[in-house]
């Protein structure tokens, strides 16, 4: 496993996103829209450990068969459907602790998917059901967890935050396509090859990487996504559902 990375600055082009910008992923602004796709992407890497141009390839757990040893397989069961994840708690170990912790505390059972953008994310956790709440099972915020290896392809599963080092509770899951992703949008970026390739293989919200923690992915019930991703919506920004869409319960599987 390559280090996890601390102290990198993401420059987004056409359209930086500060905390409130128009296609954050965050635990406290409800009024956000957008389409990740339109988004360059610039990472501009200042990693105090030194990761460079002769570091090993991306490791990409989230597409390998099956789940690891070291990986830990939950089931969300939401009204609309089971969505079946992985989680790396080798790279995101308080991430996963903070998710599996609060799931088998009950703590988003009957939890609402606040905020849905299709073509973008689904994003809930949040108990008073209003973008703005949450807690994470440590009692306070906890630091941010970068890694190459894991990165937010459609599938990903990754924290929301109010900038960095302000996990809690609230999470989402990435819905875009790879019809919102151009090979434009990475030129000048430093983005690694594989990655790039993989973002246009599968699809995904590249300029979230290294603002937000991928801490899990979809190994089933895409198909469920896919239908939470595109409810009707209504609200400030039109992405509240009409009719709740909420989970049930998390289960973790031994």
């Amino acid at each position: 496993m390559k280090k996890t990375m601390t102290g990198l600055t993401v420059l987004i082009a056409a359209g930086t996103l500060a905390l409130t910008g128009c296609q954050e992923p965050n635990g406290n602004d409800q009024n956000n829209t957008g389409n990740a796709g339109n988004n360059n992407v610039q990472n501009e890497v200042t990693d105090e450990n030194g990761v460079g141009e002769n570091e090993e390839p991306p490791h990409f757990p989230q597409f390998e068969d099956g789940v690891a040893e070291d990986e830990i397989e939950v089931v969300m069961e939401t009204n609309m459907g089971d969505i079946r994840l992985k989680l790396f708690p080798e790279y995101a170990p308080l991430a996963v602790e903070n998710f599996i912790t609060l799931s088998e505390e009950g703590y988003y059972e009957d939890v609402i998917f606040h905020r849905v953008l299709e073509n973008f994310m689904i994003q809930g956790g949040d108990p008073t059901g209003t973008g703005t709440g949450g807690e994470s099972a440590f009692g306070e915020d906890f630091e941010d967890e970068f890694t190459s290896d894991l990165a937010h392809f459609r599938g990903a599963l990754s924290m929301a935050n109010r900038g960095p080092n302000t996990n809690s509770s609230q999470f989402f899951i990435v819905h875009a396509d790879e019809g919102e992703v151009s090979e434009g949008m990475f030129d000048g970026s430093g983005m690694p090859q594989e990655t790039i390739d993989k973002y246009l293989e599968h699809g995904g919200t590249p300029h979230l990487d290294f603002g937000h923690t991928v801490f899990g992915h979809v190994i089933d019930g895409m198909d469920t996504v896919d239908a939470i991703a595109t409810v009707e919506t209504d609200g400030p920004s039109d992405s509240t559902p009409v009719d709740e869409v909420y989970i049930q319960s998390v289960q973790v599987l031994d």
